[in-house]
């Protein structure tokens, strides 16, 4: 089977863009409530993938959780057990978020439509083309007699979008169960962004080194109710929200950490004056730059824990006063932060006992320590073959992903992928017509099958 990936002007050929779009057509939804997960979107996919790769499915290990798939490439000279040399674990995800309006899309969602410049479909971006890109390279470097010294493991996780705990959760257990220690990790994050780094002309390469925390916070109260004639000093709903208020009002203070610090070094040499000269005084001008990112939402997530009031109800009439409400609150913790602080200082702004403050669902702690690995600048040198002349800088993933289940299980970790978006391509992910470029396609590839020569060459 031929795959062809053009290095002169990017693009993967019609086959090659087909079978991407072939997978996008399997409406592989995580919901929250697991019951109204289709399997047999996940049992398609599956079935795709191992029509689409018999060299993978033949010369590779496969151990299954559930829908997620977890590969062992032994090396040529990787050892066994714990004694076992391993070079990468590479991770991506085959689950998607919902689309809430399908009316907004160019082409239907799962429709997996190829035209001569994009692939088009929920999960172009996120994240099923990493999936088929590192299985492309693979197959690839199969074909090729190509075999890496270290063993490296593919883990695809099936519940991604909804904290991974099925998946990521258990394939990491898996490794880490066996003794697995890899020299690479390597998962979704950071990528290649043009025009949206101020005072930067070239493409800024964020290779992402960690990720943020999260929790969610539900404020709950309780009162007598009543009707609305006669109400008290304040009702549920309004102590409540005077509580919600607080909260946003008196956000976590701005703080610079050491891969903040690191990001704004690494980027100094491209940016534009007078920014150029603010950065170079970050040393004793470091408040005055943390508020500088603090001005837009994009990069205040570098310099704070994020504070989003998101569900607030309560009342079942106009006219009856409520007897409960509640609302959730949703923070990105910064490292050096901790889901306690996100709880005490809840408590400490909200100044009310009658208002019960508790954790709702999954919590995750922020990467400790995060910084550029022995192997980040492998990665940024691979980058910088992929995509000549750009800027290449380290970042933490305000999200959640799962390479946080793999956080000891690796010397270097990067959330990274070597295609190029704009501010607008970036709204697609999670929203209305995501699509990947042919181009952005072809990077992708490369950039696997560049890793794996590395990797069968060390």
């Amino acid at each position: 089977m031929t795959r062809t990936v053009s290095a002169a002007a990017p693009t993967v050929d019609d086959a090659t863009a087909e079978r991407l779009a072939a997978a996008l057509r399997c409406a592989t939804v995580s919901r929250e409530d697991r019951t109204e997960t289709d399997p047999a979107e996940f049992d398609r996919l599956t079935t795709h993938l191992e029509h689409c790769f018999p060299l993978v499915h033949t010369h590779l290990e496969c151990e299954t959780f559930g829908h997620s798939r977890l590969y062992r490439w032994a090396g040529a000279s990787a050892g066994t057990g714990s004694a076992e040399q391993v070079s990468a674990i590479l991770l991506a995800h085959m689950d998607v978020v919902p689309v809430d309006d399908e009316s907004g899309w160019t082409h239907p969602p799962f429709a997996g439509v190829v035209d001569d410049e994009f692939i088009w479909g929920r999960g172009a971006i996120d994240d099923k083309s990493r999936v088929m890109a590192i299985l492309e390279a693979v197959e690839g470097a199969l074909e090729a007699g190509v075999r890496p010294r270290g063993t490296v493991y593919l883990a695809f996780g099936h519940d991604e979008e909804v904290f991974g705990e099925g998946g990521a959760g258990r394939m990491s257990a898996r490794l880490r169960d066996a003794g697995v220690r890899a020299e690479l990790l390597i998962d979704e994050g950071g990528v290649i962004t043009t025009g949206v780094a101020a005072g930067v002309a070239q493409p800024v390469a964020t290779i992402m080194v960690g990720e943020k925390g999260f929790a969610t916070v539900r404020l709950s109260v309780s009162a007598v109710g009543g009707h609305s004639s006669m109400p008290g000093r304040q009702t549920a709903v309004g102590q409540l929200a005077r509580a919600v208020a607080r909260i946003q009002d008196h956000p976590f203070p701005l703080r610079l950490t050491p891969v903040t610090l690191d990001m704004l070094a690494r980027l100094r040499s491209v940016v534009s004056e007078p920014r150029r000269t603010l950065l170079g005084a970050v040393g004793w001008a470091g408040p005055a730059v943390a508020r500088v990112l603090a001005a837009q939402p994009t990069t205040e997530a570098l310099v704070r824990t994020t504070t989003a009031p998101t569900m607030i109800r309560g009342g079942v009439k106009p006219n009856v006063l409520p007897q409960r409400a509640e609302a959730y609150v949703n923070f990105r913790i910064l490292p050096g932060d901790s889901v306690a602080d996100v709880l005490t200082h809840c408590r400490r702004v909200v100044r009310d006992k009658h208002i019960s403050i508790e954790l709702s669902g999954t919590a995750s702690e922020p990467s400790p320590d995060p910084a550029a690995g022995p192997a980040f600048e492998l990665i940024a040198d691979l980058t910088r073959e992929v995509v000549p002349g750009v800027a290449v800088t380290v970042g933490i993933v305000p999200g959640a992903t799962d390479a946080r289940y793999y956080d000891d299980l690796a010397a270097t970790r990067c959330n990274f992928a070597p295609i190029i978006l704009t501010a607008a391509d970036l709204a697609r992910i999670h929203g209305t017509d995501e699509r990947i470029s042919r181009a952005n396609y072809a990077r992708l590839i490369t950039f696997n099958r560049l890793l794996i020569d590395h990797l069968a060459q060390s």
